[in-house]
């Protein structure tokens, strides 16, 4: 984290910033683009804290602006080379450690009274940025599992029932 309270340093920044398209302004008018930079760190701030994307604190662009660029980016492709080359910087400065990572952070709700053998109404389906990130990190994972150890109790489980 960058001592100025941004998700990214500038040294980071400059190496995912090359491959960002630059945003253009509508041919039909209205606001300037947000910078690349803000939506970047936005978005970082909601995958890195699981939060709903309403929920992105006022120092960063609307959610929906942050929404539509992921969105963008992924769709061309951006996205995925742009969180590689981040996975590289920290990589290269020892600040990722493989040995403990989390893979997957989805949940399914409950449905009330529901019975466990009903489906919902709509599959849901993740994302294709979160699909992309999880190949990346496959691709740049090194370690390999520990061996299963066995029980440091020494007698065997009871079948019997309590009572």
């Amino acid at each position: 984290m960058a001592r100025d309270g941004s998700l990214l340093t500038d040294a980071q920044w400059l190496r995912i910033e090359r491959l960002l398209p630059h945003p253009e302004r509508s041919s039909k008018g209205g606001r300037p683009p947000i910078d690349n930079r803000a939506c970047f760190e936005g978005i970082l701030w909601v995958l890195r804290s699981g939060a709903r994307w309403k929920d992105l604190p006022h120092g960063y662009p609307s959610p929906t602006t942050c929404w539509r660029r992921l969105r963008d980016w992924e769709e061309q492709g951006v996205w995925e080379r742009a969180w590689v080359a981040l996975i590289h910087a920290l990589d290269e400065r020892g600040e990722l450690n493989w040995m403990e990572v989390f893979a997957d952070g989805t949940f399914a709700p409950a449905k009330k009274g529901a019975t466990p053998w009903v489906r919902p109404n709509v599959a849901r389906v993740q994302s294709l940025w979160w699909w992309r990130s999880a190949r990346v990190f496959l691709s740049e994972c090194t370690w390999q599992a520990r061996p299963r150890t066995r029980s440091r109790c020494s007698k065997p489980r009871s079948t019997r029932p309590r009572s």
